[in-house]
């Protein structure tokens, strides 16, 4: 069953041309697939000096992760709770940018670890079939009513 970028909008924080997915592939409870084709777009919001490099595709993951929580959320009837970019691990990248690429880039997350209070994924994102990147992400959960985290004083 796929499914659009309307619900993607209403699963993530991410509104607007930050929200990089337009459509879930498919998805079930440990895993899903994510279509994106705005990498190509002039106005990307992670663009920098006319490109859009490899590194950005740790976000496609950590969306992807985000959209996969928020689904499984939607499923029991709830809303995911918030969540912070703790940590990646074991990243591979294999390109330098993603912003001439022609096709669609197909991002998969598996959920490796879903402790209560943080998860932990594994993350590939392909294009025409050839890996471009992969790595593990994890996320540290707040609750809801808990005040967001402030930087320490200099």
């Amino acid at each position: 069953m796929r499914l659009d970028r309307d619900l993607i909008l209403s699963l993530i924080p991410h509104q607007g041309s930050m929200c990089l997915h337009d459509e879930v592939l498919d998805w079930q409870p440990a895993a899903l697939r994510l279509r994106s084709s705005g990498h190509r777009a002039p106005d990307h919001p992670l663009r920098s000096g006319g490109q859009l490099r490899a590194v950005h595709l740790c976000e496609y993951g950590a969306q992807a992760m985000a959209v996969h929580g928020g689904l499984l959320a939607l499923q029991s009837g709830q809303r995911a709770a918030p969540g912070f970019l703790v940590a990646l691990r074991e990243v591979q990248l294999h390109c330098a940018r993603i912003d001439l690429l022609p096709s669609d880039l197909i991002t998969s997350a598996e959920r490796l670890l879903d402790s209560g209070t943080s998860w932990q994924y594994a993350f590939e994102v392909h294009h025409d079939g050839q890996l471009l990147a992969s790595g593990r992400a994890a996320v540290l959960l707040r609750d809801v009513d808990s005040p967001v985290p402030k930087e320490p004083a200099p």
